[in-house]
């Protein structure tokens, strides 16, 4: 199994780290998180400084920050910076104070079908030759974006964006992260799962896009499930997804994002779960559905755990 690229996610308020030191608009901890998952191997470190459930944060306190924390960043680490927002704003006072002497071009994560300033965030990519994070997950319509409902739907916003990108932007294919979204498997009555891994399939085997890469938020996969099997459970999705082609995430280095081994008994469980979830002839998806979610809660069960 080949190893998938990371992109080191603890510079974001979802963690406690990370809110601590927003508030204090600390940057020796900010540059503690670079550091630690520079040594952890990551390749990318996302910079997501947006509001959680626990913390609000509005976008000028982010923009009057970044001149800060931006080269603070780069002082410690060589690794380029993911720019985690959806705002064109976010974007420009990033890019116009990221030295690219000290680091390779960064990561623009991410534009959408649903993005107001889409086209202007994809001029800025091709102004800076940085590269382009784009969701699969959420075709283009006339109206903006609405969700994908099947790996075809996917499949086709990945060629458009690929494509867009490519004229508008300039942007190699090795430049490209296609996300074709990954939604916590344990409240997966829908087939979200599958359908990404059948969109990573689908990609995977069209010429025209060899060379992009794939790319999940990992952190999400595996809530819902004891603490103490998260992160197998993260790596065994890892396992399924990079076996179809999958080669980056998002996630805590921290967890060793890795895959695991093809024969280990999470993974023939996970696998197992999931075709589960595929509808037989005359079912719903949501019935699929809620058989998937029974084998994962069966698979993660701990005679300690209270569901």
């Amino acid at each position: 199994m080949n190893k998938v690229g990371i992109i080191g996610d603890l510079i974001n308020n979802a963690y406690g780290r990370a809110r601590n030191a927003w508030k204090a608009k600390d940057l020796e901890k900010y540059q503690a998180l670079a550091i630690s998952q520079t040594e952890q191997g990551s390749d990318y470190l996302d910079v997501n400084l947006d509001s959680t459930r626990n913390l609000n944060v509005k976008l000028e306190e982010i923009i009057a920050f970044l001149p800060d924390l931006i080269p603070a960043l780069q002082e410690v680490s060589s690794l380029p910076l993911c720019f985690d927002h959806p705002s064109l704003a976010f974007h420009q006072a990033a890019i116009e104070v990221y030295d690219f002497k000290k680091s390779p071009p960064p990561l623009i994560n991410s534009i959408a079908a649903s993005r107001q300033e889409l086209n202007e965030i994809v001029a800025l990519a091709g102004q800076y030759k940085a590269s382009v994070l784009a969701i699969v997950s959420e075709k283009v319509t006339a109206s903006g974006g609405a969700p994908c409902e099947s790996p075809e739907e996917s499949y086709e916003t990945a060629q458009y964006f690929v494509d867009l990108l490519r004229s508008k932007a300039n942007l190699k294919n090795n430049q490209i992260f296609l996300d074709p979204g990954l939604p916590p498997v344990g409240a997966d009555t829908q087939g979200l799962v599958n359908m990404g891994l059948d969109t990573i399939k689908l990609i995977r085997a069209d010429k025209d896009l060899e060379g992009v890469h794939i790319s999940v938020g990992l952190s999400n996969f595996a809530w819902g499930t004891p603490k103490n099997i998260r992160a197998s459970m993260e790596r065994a999705y890892l396992s399924v997804a990079g076996e179809l082609g999958l080669d980056y995430s998002i996630s805590n280095p921290e967890h060793n994002p890795q895959p695991l081994a093809m024969d280990d008994p999470l993974v023939i469980g996970l696998k197992d779960a999931l075709n589960l979830a595929r509808p037989l002839e005359g079912e719903t998806i949501l019935e699929s559905g809620f058989r998937q979610t029974t084998a994962i809660l069966n698979l993660v069960k701990d005679d300690d755990d209270d569901f």
